[in-house]
């Protein structure tokens, strides 16, 4: 095999060459060691050397972990589905493993200084790494991902290429974007193996990097400008999604919002084609989308979130109640147009729930811009709020402005968190009943995790017949972040037996011949039924609801 557009591949030692590939060797420049004085001597007299096979690939023990975003955990199981299909192990004790993949985050500092601390961790240890995700990708140059393999955010498909040349001492870079004629693409194909960290729920992410500026975000640097993927890969993903068994898909990237703008369609185009292929029993969770765009949709988004297979739950972060600082950020709307989103759809999309996010201490925030965010959060009293602490990221704009005094950031952070304890948001929930998708284990390992139709986290008993299932449940519990529920009942999930199944794939496609065999499915089950009703004896476990 000749890996003609490795980027970057360098000898790091050398390796017992046992035996030359037969179609082709690896060009591999020769490590220059320095001199004393720290120079290269003779800069021009690189050595050029074939290295062969020293290793079986395809045998070792891989460790893999991921941090972030849903986006990023879908691209760690991309790359773990495609190792484990050339034959590689994969392992949860990174002391058992020849070679570390790391997964990484730029969003939050702490999440890339647990990156950097595991990266040295390896180095010490002599491991094997490669770095992924996004602080590699923007940050290849780092000091400490020095001699380190690194597989761009666009280039997952060749974490095996990847992977068997840093096995063999290699340093490996591949940090290219996609394109075709010219044109980003979404990244790397849907079809490609793909191990799920949960059997139920498919991430699947339609679009990666963003159309906005924001001048604290460092994402931008690693997943770049807007490419989407096409509406039929999409859907396909999904349909193969729900015959695997899979019960829930959770639509993910940088801005769900912006989907599609590069190619011509747009959001609410896109999920009633989704929602067309989605089992009466199945669901689909949507991801943060930015206010600026939804703006353009929120009839359609009404429409589609009022549909009872898509959970009436969205994430739209405001990061902040000023506009001045919304200005200084480059968030490109209002706090009176994100009232308006937030508004609107509550208002047609009775039991919506609405998680956003809040910065605190971001450098231009003055005390009387921190009291508007406090305000904003007490009208909208929002279920779920992410309180983040201005951290200036490397390299963008706000990281060169002069910053709130760390205390003061400490102390609007501890303000804000103190006004969401102080208000409840599920007491007015006790004694309801519930259908519950059950699709999680709990943390610590007491419960398994369902959410009712508006996205709220409901506690239910760890029945091994519970999970993948929908549960009837009363609520008996309230917390701040979650519902108990007390199970009544499994309901069927057969659609077989459901006349909402006819009736909403009849609604859900445009073709004469699907609606034509969706409304004569509804005759037999009309008829079935009205051979119950005469035979109380018989299918007497039918049961409605």
């Amino acid at each position: 095999m000749t890996l003609e557009d490795i980027e970057d591949i360098v000898l790091v030692g050398d390796p017992p060459i046992r035996s030359q590939r037969d179609s082709g060797d690896v060009a591999l420049r020769r490590r220059i060691k320095r001199n004393e004085n720290n120079s290269r001597p003779n800069e021009s007299s690189d050595t050029v050397v074939p290295v062969g096979d020293s290793i079986i690939p395809g045998t070792q023990q891989i460790y893999i972990k991921t941090w972030g975003c849903a986006h990023n955990n879908s691209d760690g199981e991309y790359m773990a589905g495609q190792l484990v299909a050339f034959g590689y192990r994969l392992t949860e004790n990174r002391n058992e493993a020849n070679l570390w993949i790391l997964n990484s985050c730029t969003v939050k500092t702490p999440a890339e200084d647990h990156f950097r601390n595991l990266v040295e961790a390896a180095t010490a240890k002599g491991v094997r790494v490669v770095a992924a995700g996004c602080v590699s990708q923007s940050r290849p140059s780092a000091d400490y991902l020095s001699g380190v393999s690194v597989v761009g955010v666009q280039q997952i498909d060749r974490v095996v290429e990847v992977v068997e040349e840093t096995l063999k001492g290699n340093t490996v870079r591949l940090l290219g974007t996609k394109k075709v004629n010219g044109k980003k693409l979404g990244g790397a194909s849907l079809e490609l193996p793909k191990i799920r960290r949960n059997r139920l729920i498919e991430i699947l992410a339609v679009n990666t990097g963003c159309l906005n500026q924001c001048t604290y975000c460092k994402t931008k640097h690693a997943r770049g400008e807007l490419g989407s993927y096409p509406v039929a890969e999409l859907v396909a993903r999904a349909t193969t999604a729900f015959t695997e068994g899979v019960v829930e898909v959770w639509l993910t990237s940088e801005d769900l919002g912006a989907y599609g703008r590069d190619l011509g369609v747009n959001l609410p185009e896109l999920l009633r084609e989704l929602v067309a292929v989605v089992p009466s029993w199945g669901r689909i969770r949507l991801g943060m989308t930015n206010p600026p765009y939804i703006l353009e949709h929120l009839e359609a988004m009404a429409e589609i979130l009022n549909d009872h297979r898509v959970y009436k739950f969205l994430h739209i972060p405001v990061q902040s109640g000023s506009d001045m600082v919304l200005s200084d950020m480059k968030r490109e709307y209002s706090v009176a147009e994100f009232d308006r989103v937030v508004g609107f759809l509550r208002e047609r999309v009775p039991g919506l729930t609405v998680a956003t996010d809040i910065i605190c201490g971001f450098p231009t925030e003055t005390e009387a811009d921190f009291l508007g965010s406090l305000e904003l959060v007490r009208r909208h009293k929002f279920p779920s709020l992410f309180i983040n602490q201005f951290f200036p990221r490397p390299g963008t704009p706000a990281a060169r402005l002069p910053r709130v005094p760390t205390q003061e950031v400490k102390s609007r952070t501890r303000r804000m968190s103190e006004l969401f304890r102080s208000y409840g948001t599920y007491s007015h929930q006790l004694g309801l009943r519930y259908n519950v998708l059950v699709s999680e284990l709990s943390h610590d390992g007491r419960y398994y995790v369902g959410h009712n139709d508006s996205y709220d986290q409901v506690l239910v008993p760890p029945r091994p017949e519970f999970m993948g299932k929908l549960v009837r449940v009363r609520i008996v519990e309230v917390g701040k972040h979650f519902l108990k529920g007390e199970p009544l009942n499994l309901v069927s999930t057969e659609p077989w037996f459901s006349t909402e199944w006819c009736l909403s794939r009849s609604r859900s496609t445009s073709n004469p011949v699907r609606l034509c065999i969706s409304l004569f499915l509804c005759f037999i089950f009309y008829l079935a039924l009205k051979f119950c009703c005469f035979n109380q004896s018989s299918f007497s476990l039918l049961q409605f609801y």
